[in-house]
């Protein structure tokens, strides 16, 4: 289902992809090519991406049909930045959790699965594309993971509502700014459909966490490992540079690195 709209000098339109809603919107009237050239790249990630299809290059490499040499450059550059943030981690993140016999097979989990990862680096190669087009102020969101540049409005932040674990209807904050990178990784989503790779179980201790960067690939990365590290999460991405994080714990508190207020809009809890 396609939605689209184009009124008062600005361009909104919201496809279904992914197994959930992706919407892009401009503060400009930017017209048809450029958005369609955007989704295009949405479809392009599918292809090459998605662990729900057979014939994708990931779930051939995984199956070892390909080699690394045979398989795209986009394929080759998330596969490094994945091996980085599993490096980073020590192991919480690691997209080869579905070959590990101690996990449950299910659809959709493959023998490698960048997932954790890959969406955000999609949004924000989206993002590359507007900006070439010279395009300076858009917002991008695919299921809670959002992508911002400049602003809404001459006198306004972007704002990214962050959705509550429990409460559907909620949100647990508001996270506010220009040139925003916000990923979300939660196990409320989907069911317990996330595994520590350490040990093949479902983690506990941190049931969503919110990372704000300048990188939505790593920031989504970032993301998904914390919640693997469960209690010690927060404090791991607290010794990282050039981000801050919000999280909800199983006893549902709220606990958030030192510099993540000043995303806070003023008088927001």
């Amino acid at each position: 289902m396609t939605e689209t709209s184009s009124a008062n000098g600005r361009t909104h339109r919201v496809e279904h992809l992914w197994g959930t809603a992706i919407g892009v919107n401009v503060e400009a009237d930017v017209g048809d090519q450029l958005v369609d050239d955007i989704f295009e790249w949405f479809q392009r990630v599918d292809a090459l991406f998605s662990t729900w299809r057979e014939e994708t290059e990931i779930s051939r490499l995984g199956r070892g049909e390909l080699d690394l040499a045979s398989v795209s450059p986009e394929v080759r550059l998330v596969l490094d930045l994945c091996d980085r943030i599993m490096n980073e981690s020590n192991g919480a993140f690691d997209i080869r959790v579905g070959a590990d016999p101690r996990v449950e097979s299910r659809p959709g989990r493959g023998p490698l699965d960048p997932s954790g990862l890959v969406k955000g680096w999609a949004l924000e190669r989206a993002a590359e594309m507007l900006e070439a087009a010279g395009v300076t102020n858009f917002s991008i969101n695919a299921g809670g993971d959002v992508v911002t540049r400049g602003r809404p409005g001459r006198d306004r932040l972007w704002r990214v509502g962050i959705q509550h674990p429990w409460e559907r209807d909620t949100v647990a904050t508001v996270v506010q700014g220009t040139d925003l990178a916000v990923a979300t990784s939660g196990r409320y989503e989907l069911g317990e459909h996330i595994i520590d790779p350490r040990t093949g179980d479902h983690p506990t201790g941190l049931m969503s966490v919110t990372v704000v960067g300048h990188d939505l690939a790593i920031a989504d990365g970032y993301a998904t490992a914390a919640v693997v590290l469960g209690d010690s999460g927060m404090d791991w991405l607290a010794t990282l540079p050039d981000v801050e994080a919000f999280g909800i714990t199983d006893a549902r508190s709220v606990v958030t690195t030192e510099g993540f207020d000043r995303y806070r809009p003023v008088n927001s809890s």
